[in-house]
Order: structure tokens, then C-alpha cells, then sequence
């Protein structure tokens, strides 16, 4: 089997397995108890809130555990839309591509009379600092673009976009889901106000991630019933899951710069390899764009039959998101980078882990080629386009 899917999830490390084991067989304490063993469960805990802090370049104090990315993002964002419409500011901007973690919220938001500008997407899949300058009034509550797109993989500016959000007072969120231990993140360098993270996508376990909120931001709890996380995030915390993100994270913080040189040559491989095959091309920067990610459109195919195909043959690749892979509709990621329907739904993205190998990579050019031509050779809308009867979308 070729894997090829770590955008949706990853392998958990062996080091991750170790470090979790000894909290689930015999440190098993609650942290919120009182007595001496389940203390040292809350010593651990904390410690791992400093570590991952430190990853970050954070402080212990503005790191809380929650179930993960979605769980994170949908804090980060309700709680800066409350604290926003106590002001009178009742205007959110974000981008068209966002996962739907962000964008399910934001529509909640809208139905509640918030005004939500979602900024156009550059056909490179890239949005500028001057599309945020530009959006931001004197009622935005919240600015919120993810890091890297969880489909097509481009890198947005956070930097310069951090920079526009703290120059006009406008608290700064970023899904850094797919970004978090392959790209650098520096809250305070970025001027980043909130951050989610999901430790299943750099080798952590699933079920548990992080929200950074820096010092100062008020946070409201959509879990409610305890005083854990400084009563932010009602829940006994998962410890064993949060020792197995910390170690993972720290890891591939550790191993990142020879991480992303060694995928970003896999990657260059592949996108070389599909680029071959005629009206194809990929989707988003070839530079600003994750080191393991690569998203192709194919005229003239389905993705579900390419997906199903290329599982025959034992590679398993996906279509975009895994948290929208049983819709019928084309990405709205594709969509918002102007793919038109045809071609959208003929999408493939392929997602490149530390363990892929050079072969692996000629393997799959060679089944997506194959399964391409077979599936081109029984369309009737393929067969439409080579003769003329319909015009190409794409060059050859």
C-alpha cells in the first residue's frame, strides 16, 4: 500500500506510542484531583502546556487542550464574535476557502445578524495583506485565514497579514491545522491572536489539539461543566493524547527543515510526473504551497472513479478535504480559485508523508496515468472534447 492521504491524517509515531503508554496503564490519575497521584498527572499536563508552548514561542498560560481543530476554531472564532457584538462590532472577515470548521461557524454567525466579507481568492490560491487592509472596518471583530489550504496546500502571507490585523486593533485567527509541524510558527513574530491545531496531522494521536489565545484575549467556553483549563474548557483532560501530541509536535518541530527539503524534491517529482499528463494542471502556487501537498484537476474524469481506482492499486490519495469526501458538490476550494464545476470535480490531491519514497513517487505517476487514459477512454464528455464537439477548458 502507497499512502499518499497524510493530509487527512498521519501515522502516529512510535515515540508518540511510547510516551502516551505509561499514562494509560499506570499514571492514569484525573489532574483535577487532589491526592498525590492524580497530581502527577497535572504536573505532566503542564509541563506538556510549556512544551508546546515553547514550540509555538507562546506562553504556558495561552495554550489550552481541546479536541482538536475544528473544536479550536470554532472557539477562537465565537469567542471573538461575543466579544465583538458587546462593542457594537458585529463584522468578521475571512476567505472563501477556508475549511468548513471556519466557515460553518461563520454562517451560524450570519444567521445571527454578524456580516461576514469572505475575500476572493487569487487563482494561485493565495489571498494578499491588501485584501484584508481593504476588508477591515470600524466594526471588524475578526480577521481569520487559515495558514495553509488543507486541499490545495498554498501558504498565505501570516507574517504581513498578522502585521495589517495588529496595526488596526483587530484580533488575528489562523487554522494552522495543516501547517503545525511541517511550516515555522511563531505567534509572536506573526502577530498572531488565536491558532488552532490538530495533532493527528504531524503524527500525534487523533481527538485532541490546541487553541492558542494570546494573553489578553477573552475566550468564551463552548464546553461547559467543569473548571479544567482554567475553566475555558469544561472536560477531564485527555493526558495520555496530550503527551502524544507534545512529543509529536516537538519532533517534527526538531526534524522540520529536513523534513520539508527532502518532501519538497518527492513533491517537485510528482507534480512533475502529472503535469505530463495532457489538460491537467495543478492547483494553487507551485512555490507557496505546502512541501507534501499536491492537488491536480484532470478534464474529462470523475474524482470519486479516480479515487476508487487508484485504491485498486493500492494508493491511497483522496479528492480534498477527508471532513466533506462523502459530498457530492465540487470543492468549494476549487471553486473559489475559479475551477469550473467540469474540471473541479475532476480533482485529485495526493499528500506526501516523511516516509514516502522516491519509488512510491514513480508508482503513482504511473497508476494516475493509467487510470486517467481508461477512465478518458470510457467518457462520452472525453470523447465530446477530442472531437471537437466541445471546447477544452484547459492547454495541452
Amino acid at each position: 500500500m502507497i499512502y499518499a492521504d497524510n493530509a487527512a491524517t498521519t501515522k502516529l509515531s512510535r515515540s508518540a506510542i511510547d510516551a502516551m503508554l505509561p499514562y494509560m496503564e499506570e499514571l492514569y490519575g484525573n489532574p483535577s484531583s487532589l491526592y498525590s497521584f492524580g497530581q502527577r498527572a497535572k504536573e505532566v499536563l503542564e509541563d506538556a502546556r510549556a512544551r508546546i508552548a515553547a514550540c509555538l514561542n507562546a506562553e504556558p498560560r495561552e495554550i489550552f487542550f481541546t479536541s482538536g481543530g475544528s473544536e479550536s476554531d470554532n472557539q477562537a472564532i465565537l469567542s471573538m464574535a461575543r466579544f465583538g457584538e458587546k462593542r457594537g462590532k458585529k463584522h468578521i472577515v475571512s476567505t472563501a476557502f477556508e475549511h468548513h470548521a471556519v466557515l460553518h461557524t461563520l454562517e451560524k454567525l450570519k444567521k445571527e445578524g454578524f456580516e461576514i466579507t469572505l475575500l476572493d481568492v487569487h487563482a494561485n490560491g493565495v489571498v494578499t495583506p491588501e485584501q484584508v487592509r481593504n476588508a477591515i472596518r470600524e466594526d471588524t471583530c475578526l480577521v481569520t485565514v487559515m495558514f495553509a489550504n488543507n486541499e490545495i496546500g498554498t501558504i498565505q502571507p501570516i507574517a504581513e497579514i498578522g502585521a495589517v490585523c495588529r496595526e488596526k486593533g483587530v484580533p488575528f485567527h489562523t487554522d494552522a491545522v495543516q501547517a503545525a509541524g511541517h511550516l515555522p510558527i511563531d505567534v509572536k513574530a506573526q502577530k498572531i491572536d488565536l491558532l488552532s491545531l490538530s495533532a493527528h496531522k504531524f503524527h500525534g494521536p487523533k481527538g485532541i489539539g490546541v487553541l492558542f489565545a494570546r494573553k489578553g484575549i477573552v475566550l468564551e467556553p463552548i464546553v461547559c461543566g467543569g473548571a479544567q483549563e482554567r475553566g475555558k474548557r469544561a472536560g477531564t483532560e485527555n493526558v495520555p493524547s496530550i503527551v502524544g501530541m507534545t512529543v509529536a509536535l516537538e519532533e517534527a518541530c526538531a526534524s522540520m527543515d529536513e523534513n520539508a527539503k527532502n518532501l519538497t524534491v518527492l513533491r517537485d517529482r510528482l507534480i512533475d510526473g502529472l503535469d505530463n499528463i495532457p489538460y491537467a494542471e495543478l492547483n494553487g502556487d507551485r512555490i507557496k504551497r505546502l512541501p507534501g501537498n499536491v492537488n491536480f484537476c484532470f478534464e474529462g474524469i470523475e474524482g470519486e472513479s479516480l479515487l476508487l481506482l487508484l485504491d485498486d492499486k493500492g494508493i491511497c490519495a483522496s479528492s480534498g478535504s477527508a471532513c466533506t469526501s462523502g459530498s457530492l458538490d465540487p470543492s468549494h476550494v476549487l471553486l473559489a480559485i475559479g475551477r469550473v464545476h467540469d474540471v473541479a470535480h475532476g480533482s485529485l490531491r495526493l499528500t506526501l508523508g516523511e516516509e514516502t519514497t522516491e519509488e512510491e513517487v514513480d508508482e503513482m505517476i504511473g497508476a494516475v496515468k493509467e487510470v486517467v487514459t481508461y477512465l478518458r477512454n470510457m467518457s462520452p464528455f472525453w470523447r465530446d472534447l477530442t472531437e471537437g464537439k466541445r471546447k477544452h477548458i484547459f492547454e495541452e
